[in-house]
């Protein structure tokens, strides 16, 4: 009988797959994990290090097998180099991307217009603001004229090209770059700028939910969220390729070099400089750095070299504290606007600059200056410690870590007093209290 019902239940099975065989199609879709998302957020100034990260949330993404890779992103702009390399990236990837500008309050200035144009949704939280993408160059004269009409005419044929991939607004795209405008979320959505409004993550994901993108239909509404951070190269290199900072190396580059030439054998100074000027040049591949100011910088340190070994009264210094100041001006002046170096930064580090090397070429003139003495010599005007009451028949002090036979020069000095060394005689030195030299200064007019 058993052997009866086995055999019924397995020509049923075969009988119900026959008529709908959607069944065990939906029974093996069941078995699938719940979707997942990829986030990375992006925060501040665009650089190379950003399209490290976002390089490396795509990957992650794919390996994940993850319905799409969200970027979070708030930034008032950046490199247009590092922009370039981002929106190809993002035009050529299969994944599905969505750029949330997030959060309110949060920017997509300059090249974060780009980047949200770029993606496959693009949203932003409510209070925020995307567009002022003009490129910023500096400098004046004709042929800066011509550059900056040939980086103009390609910023907008770029952002044109992004929309019209995309399906948005070309000609608000031309204007954020033509004219740097500007605008709000509603205003977006309501110009085909971007594709939804979103108050959170959670709203994101479900109002992007059933979204078909290149023949792929978004499964967003419950998706697994996986944050993936800036590693730790990540943000170290971040840091450093800030101005702010490449200006702090670069005086930890002067100071330790210079320290390690006036003061051989120190080690920490010479280390410590060379380990900042690595960074600094490394910085300096990576960021359009401009040559004349790090040729004006590179003056700034001969000169001080120079005014340490051989002192010219300043004149040398001065020149080297124009020279730096000129220097890490324009070093940074091709970085864009909202990268350039504040001048609260500048005139400290300057000043700072002059304090220590000034301190270096004062030492420098007090040397040619001073008397050389060594041996016996060498104790003549240092303090010493009245061991044995003093007077100009004996006594004992103690001085440089020894016990040395003392006269005065007629006063009594009582132990434990303190004296200083005027001269001596063969092992005996002759000493007078600091009170006695306090009263001959008082009694010259």
């Amino acid at each position: 009988m058993s052997y009866v019902v086995k055999i019924s239940t397995l020509v049923a099975i075969c009988i119900s797959f026959v008529a709908d065989p959607d069944i065990l199609l939906a029974q093996n879709d069941s078995l699938k994990s719940t979707p997942s998302i990829t986030v990375i957020t992006i925060k501040g100034a665009i650089g190379p290090t950003t399209t490290n990260y976002i390089r490396r949330g795509l990957e992650e993404a794919v390996e994940s097998n993850d319905e799409a890779l969200i970027i979070e992103l708030d930034t008032p702009g950046g490199l247009l180099s590092s922009t370039q390399d981002i929106v190809q990236d993002m035009l050529a990837s299969e994944m599905p991307i969505i750029v949330y500008v997030t959060p309110s309050g949060g920017n997509a200035g300059s090249a974060g217009t780009f980047i949200t144009l770029a993606a496959h949704i693009a949203a932003m939280a409510p209070t925020t603001t995307i567009g002022a993408a003009s490129p910023v160059t500096m400098g004046g004269g004709q042929q800066d004229s011509v550059m900056k009409k040939k980086i103009f005419n390609y910023s907008e044929s770029f952002i044109e090209n992004i929309a019209e991939k995309r399906g948005r607004n070309a000609e608000w795209a031309r204007s954020a770059v033509r004219d740097g405008e500007a605008i709000t979320e509603t205003e977006a959505l309501e110009l085909n700028v971007i594709d939804l409004i979103a108050e959170n993550l959670d709203s994101l994901l479900l109002k992007a939910d059933g979204t078909d993108i290149e023949g792929k239909t978004l499964q967003t509404k419950n998706a697994t969220i996986n944050k993936l951070e800036e590693s730790l190269a990540e943000v170290f290199f971040s840091f450093i390729m800030r101005p702010e900072v490449m200006l702090i190396l670069t005086m930890i580059a002067i100071y330790g070099i210079v320290g390690e030439v006036t003061n051989p054998g120190a080690i920490v100074p010479g280390v410590a400089g060379v380990i900042a000027l690595i960074l600094v040049l490394y910085g300096s591949a990576a960021m359009p750095i401009n040559v004349a100011g790090f040729i004006l910088i590179g003056l700034a340190i001969a000169l001080f070299v120079i005014e340490a070994f051989t002192p010219t009264f300043g004149i040398l210094l001065t020149g080297g504290a124009v020279s730096f100041f000129l220097g890490a001006l324009l070093l940074f002046q091709d970085f864009p606007k909202e990268m350039q170096l504040d001048w609260y930064w500048l005139v400290p580090a300057t000043i700072l600059m002059v304090i220590f090397f000034g301190w270096i070429a004062t030492s420098g003139i007090k040397a040619q200056f001073t008397e050389n003495r060594t041996g016996l010599e060498s104790l003549i005007g240092k303090n010493a410690q009245v061991t044995d009451t003093v007077s100009a028949t004996g006594g004992k002090v103690f001085i440089a870590g020894e016990y040395w036979n003392a006269v005065s020069t007629g006063e009594e000095i009582k132990e434990h007093e303190w004296c200083e060394i005027i001269s001596f005689k063969g092992l005996t030195v002759t000493v007078r209290s600091h009170q006695s030299e306090k009263e001959n200064d008082h009694g010259h007019l």
